[in-house]
């Protein structure tokens, strides 16, 4: 049911909270939001992150580099990140496990639909105003490189977008453009401003490289948080 998933997910949040205190300052409205012991309420925050993939789900893969590692390592900065500046963030998973696995509401016997189902679902169970889905690309022509952020059809995404795209551009120098995804399922589903950060490629060596170091990961997050940032001063 989806409220064991989302036990379970409160219970990640809290564990990884303790690190946010020893790693970051405390952000004035970055804490969840506790259940009294005789009511249940979901945590509440400005940005979801998704990290892509997960558990059995490696996603894109480079000999024995894989995407969800990739993910979840940007993810976890991010969130320490954001809450730190002041801008309530919750992850959707905190380790490494397929969301699929919590998902005992939809009947499907594809795992990857259970896992998509879950994550768009956990955008309606917790309170948040936009959802950042975060991945790594992947293509046959290894020459290909750099950020790509997807957006839904909605000016709200677009624009949100268009922050991140121009802080990722400007963190790796590069100048691409952010496109609409028609054909992903959190784009088409989540009711929220959403978007598709592609941080880079993963069969790329140069990018590669730099998702793959701590340095350049916590360079990444910080181009995203900023992006977001300066989509909320638009939107104020």
């Amino acid at each position: 049911m989806i409220m064991r998933a989302a036990a379970l997910l409160l219970a990640g949040f809290l564990s990884f909270g303790t690190q946010l205190d020893a790693a970051a300052p405390e952000a004035e409205h970055g804490q969840l939001t506790h259940a009294p012991e005789d009511s249940w309420t979901m945590p509440s925050a400005v940005v979801l992150i998704d990290a892509g993939h997960g558990g059995i789900d490696g996603g894109a893969t480079s000999g024995s580099t894989l995407e969800k590692d990739i993910n979840l390592a940007v993810a976890q900065k991010l969130y320490l990140l954001l809450n730190s500046q002041g801008i309530p963030a919750v992850l959707n998973r905190n380790g490494d496990y397929a969301l699929s696995d919590d998902n005992r509401w939809h009947i499907s016997r594809s795992r990857h639909k259970r896992d998509l189902s879950q994550r768009r679902q956990l955008t309606d169970e917790i309170e948040t105003t936009m959802l950042v889905s975060l991945h790594v690309n992947w293509t046959k022509n290894s020459s290909k490189f750099g950020p790509l952020v997807l957006h839904q059809s909605s000016g709200e995404s677009a624009l949100l977008a268009f922050c991140i795209q121009d802080t990722l551009n400007r963190q790796q120098q590069t100048a691409f453009y952010p496109r609409e995804g028609k054909p992903f399922y959190l784009l088409r589903k989540v009711d929220q401003p959403a978007v598709i950060v592609e941080m880079g490629f993963i069969s790329h060596e140069g990018d590669r490289t730099m998702l793959t170091n701590p340095r350049e990961q916590l360079r990444v997050a910080n181009a995203i948080a900023l992006g977001i940032r300066q989509y909320k001063w638009i939107t104020r």
